[in-house]
């Protein structure tokens, strides 16, 4: 990883590179750039309205159609996969397209407290209120900044080769399966910075004040999945609670796909901390942009994921309802174009394929000594906060 910004501020950002694979922006460029960031930011904003309010609505009202079906379901033995089934994708929309977007703040400008970010709780056993921290704070405001960004490896994979390598690496493609099948609960253990405890940096004492909440939103959730609604069920007590699981265990493995199909794959930039230092508003845009990758899909997959295939647009603009990537990523991908700069979008199979090599990969120690060259900040300016 290198410079930035280029020495000279009339060199065509098309025709250069650094050397490490990062297109080049002079300070002049990268205030424009950032700009027209702002511009659409602006735009948007200033046009959410009524349809925007009916659609998050509307995936509420369908979201608890289906949960419901999907527990009635269980009455019915044979009906078992379609339960499952039903319920899963009701887990889906309730992580996805509504939780991580009303936890953002998308849809605060209604006023509706059922769809605050302040109040919302969704169904994870991670505590709203931590995940906020740890992803709206830390996660977007530190985007792909090795040693700040806690989401580069959630503290037990190695996912980029400035990542010191060590034995405890060969394990890469196991922690990730393990990651995928327990996301949830991966999730909920991010904010304790259990690995930094482990490793004695960090003593269980220092995260004292987030066990409460912690342990109050595991057992409401165990309760729930597994002992209330399977003993509803009567006779069916087991195929439920095995239902249950199954739902939770398909909503784990989509969530994790989409998420790291979303920073991981080839062409995704880290930074350091002395990059960053003195960032620009222009330069928050442009590590945002580095730092993400998009999913290609139908309109019904982009809901699935909550437009978290749009994680380019999402990194740009995490507060503006998620609905609207999709209409101005054409605008966003021809101003890149524009600047010269890398838009990473794919299909699901080949970001996932990228990610799986990427896992596979960097397990292994390194064969040749990574190039580290000097790194220099984008523009000097105080880092701004997340849009």
């Amino acid at each position: 990883m290198s410079k930035l910004i280029g020495k000279s501020e009339t060199t065509k950002t098309s025709e250069k590179t650094d050397g490490s694979g990062k297109f080049l922006l002079s300070a002049e460029q990268l205030e424009a750039f950032g700009a027209e960031m702002d511009a659409i930011r602006q735009r948007v904003i200033a046009d959410l309205g009524e349809e925007d309010a009916s659609y998050i609505r509307n995936v509420v009202k369908t979201q608890r159609g289906l949960e419901i079906a999907g527990r009635a379901l269980f009455y019915l033995p044979p009906a078992w996969p379609l339960a499952v089934a039903t319920l899963s994708v009701a887990k889906i929309l309730d992580n996805m397209e509504i939780g991580h977007n009303v936890m953002h703040g998308q849809y605060d400008w209604m006023g509706d407290p059922g769809l605050s970010s302040r109040m919302f709780e969704w169904d994870n056993v991670c505590p709203s209120d931590q995940w906020k921290y740890s992803h709206n704070y830390i996660h977007h405001t530190y985007t792909n900044i090795l040693d700040m960004d806690r989401d580069i490896g959630y503290g037990i994979l190695r996912m980029d080769p400035e990542q010191e390598w060590k034995p405890y690496y060969l394990g890469n493609p196991v922690y990730a399966l393990a990651l995928m099948v327990l996301f949830e609960w991966g999730v909920a253990l991010h904010d304790l910075e259990v690995d930094r405890i482990f490793a004695g940096e960090k003593s269980w004492a220092e995260t004292k004040h987030l066990h409460a909440g912690l342990i109050r939103k595991i057992r409401n959730q165990a309760l729930k999945d597994y002992v209330v609604f399977p003993a509803l069920t009567g006779p069916f007590f087991l195929s439920t609670l095995a239902g249950n699981a199954t739902a939770n265990l398909i909503r784990n493995l989509w969530a994790f796909n989409i998420i790291f199909c979303g920073h991981f794959p080839a062409g995704v930039s880290t930074f350091t901390i002395e990059e960053t230092q003195e960032e620009t508003r222009g330069g928050w845009y442009y590590r945002q942009l580095l730092g993400s990758a998009n999913i290609t899909g139908s309109r019904l997959f982009h809901v699935m994921s909550g437009n978290l295939s749009h994680q380019i647009e999402h990194h740009l603009f995490p507060d503006i309802p998620a609905r609207r990537y999709p209409e101005i990523a054409a605008e966003v991908q021809e101003i890149c174009e524009r600047y010269g700069l890398p838009y990473n979008t794919g299909p699901l199979h080949k970001q996932l394929g990228s990610v799986a090599r990427k896992i596979v990969r960097l397990a292994l120690p390194d064969r040749l000594p990574w190039r580290k060259q000097p790194r220099t900040s984008p523009a000097p300016a105080q880092m701004p906060a997340a849009a």
